[in-house]
């Protein structure tokens, strides 16, 4: 009879919340995955119930300290399409400057500091840096200027304040975005220096065939907001329709709903590799070269080489961002006016780890009667599980030390962001 054990990791390190994994083998074969986010339920969708659709950018921001923008920018999404509100080109333009700059403070946390570490046998990026110091001083620098992004179009770097149903509440002046695109063209060959030196990484072999799912360009533009959503099987939709093509259940051993395709109940996987192989060629020709100079032929299928996936997203993300910057000429106001009403509304954006979607029921008077909140780490809960599970054989041949950091790496290729799927891994092996 196969011999039966169990890995067990007990607290997951470099990922933003707790969770924790726990891998049931015969042999060399998986027989369950139990990806455990044991972080508390922190039901934002019942707070939101009776407040003012005003509310709603604010209080969602509060669910994630890493990608704030991405909340408010789905909320004030779904609260004007709830409102019948139509935003001008130009303010348009500042979001997405706005959502730049999330890209590039977070994928640069994620890159440098946290995932960089796995790939070159590091316990973290402090140690790492006693031989690498110079990658970690140019992917700080980076990340400040996706803070600085953030900070002046949002009010603050953190939680920003300055974003509201219909626009903005205050709009920054000509004069210090275009001082802001110096300093974003400044980094840009950082930006370019660190994707460059990571993709001489050794990647682990991995290939997985999930259907991919991200916005996909109504514009030509690569997609951060107002895009339809698109899957790789060609189909398109609202994000109205969003809840006709996939579900959420709940399993038993995690405080995180699982999303799945209602068409098959298949995983499908959310992020930087479904944002490109969907919107490739929406790329801009210098950024389309950078790909395929790293090796990067869309569709990538190796979930490892995510790293450089979302280093080719914060090059463009810089240049796109700076571009507005020197582009931008003012707006009539910073908001257009809104009127309560009751309505249902939905907003799907692309936060830096993938598609969020929103939906909220709004009164006569605008006070949130239902809201749902559905964030990418949830939605890819079940894709990572099942890396791990294809991964499983590779696991059970190694010694605890190299096991530990392959299923380390497997689960930060994703950038999980624990908390938002709640509303040093020890690992420990047993005979079950």
């Amino acid at each position: 009879m196969a011999e039966r054990r169990t890995i067990q990791v007990d607290m997951l390190a470099r990922v933003e919340g707790e969770g924790a994994l726990t891998l049931h083998y015969r042999g060399d074969t998986v027989e369950e995955v139990e990806l455990r986010i044991f972080e508390p339920p922190r039901f934002f969708e019942a707070f939101l119930a009776g407040r003012r659709y005003t509310e709603a950018p604010d209080i969602t921001a509060r669910i994630c300290g890493i990608c704030p923008v991405a909340y408010q920018m789905s909320a004030c999404q779904a609260m004007e399409d709830a409102l019948g509100v139509e935003i001008p080109h130009e303010l348009q333009q500042l979001r997405r400057m706005l959502y730049c700059g999330e890209w590039i403070e977070s994928h640069t946390l994620h890159m440098v500091m946290l995932h960089a570490p796995d790939f070159l046998g590091f316990p973290d990026a402090m140690t790492m840096a006693r031989e690498h110091g110079q990658q970690v001083r140019d992917g700080l620098r980076v990340k400040k200027a996706g803070n600085r992004i953030v900070s002046l179009l949002g009010g603050r770097e953190i939680h920003p304040v300055n974003v509201r149903v219909g626009g903005f509440y205050k709009l920054p002046s000509p004069k210090d975005l275009r001082a802001l695109a110096v300093e974003l063209e400044a980094c840009r060959g950082l930006a370019e220096g660190l994707v460059r030196w990571m993709a001489g990484f050794d990647f682990p072999a991995l290939e997985r065939d999930w259907p991919l799912v991200a916005l996909a360009p109504s514009d030509g533009r690569y997609p951060f907001m107002a895009h339809p959503i698109g899957i790789s099987d060609g189909t398109r939709l609202a994000a109205r329709d969003w809840g006709a093509h996939f579900e959420e259940h709940h399993a038993p051993y995690t405080n995180a709903l699982h999303a799945r395709r209602r068409l098959d109940g298949r995983p499908y996987l959310c992020g930087p590799l479904a944002r490109f192989a969907l919107n490739f060629d929406a790329l801009p020709a210098e950024h389309q070269r950078l790909a395929l100079d790293l090796g990067l032929a869309p569709p990538v299928r190796n979930p490892f080489k995510s790293l450089l996936v979302r280093g080719v997203e914060v090059v463009f993300a810089l240049d796109e961002a700076a571009e507005i910057a020197r582009r931008w000429a003012g707006a009539e106001a910073p908001a257009v006016p809104v009127t309560p009403r009751a309505g249902t509304g939905h907003g799907a954006t692309e936060a830096p780890r993938g598609l969020l979607y929103h939906r909220y029921v709004l009164d006569d008077e605008g006070l949130i009667v239902e809201a749902d909140i559905v964030p990418p780490t949830s939605q890819n809960q079940l894709a990572i599980e099942d890396d791990l599970r294809a991964l499983g054989p590779r696991l059970a041949a190694l010694d605890d030390a190299p096991a530990t950091l392959l299923a380390e790496q497997a689960i930060r290729n994703y950038d999980p962001c624990i908390s938002c799927a709640t509303h040093f891994l020890t690992l420990k092996r047993a005979q079950r």
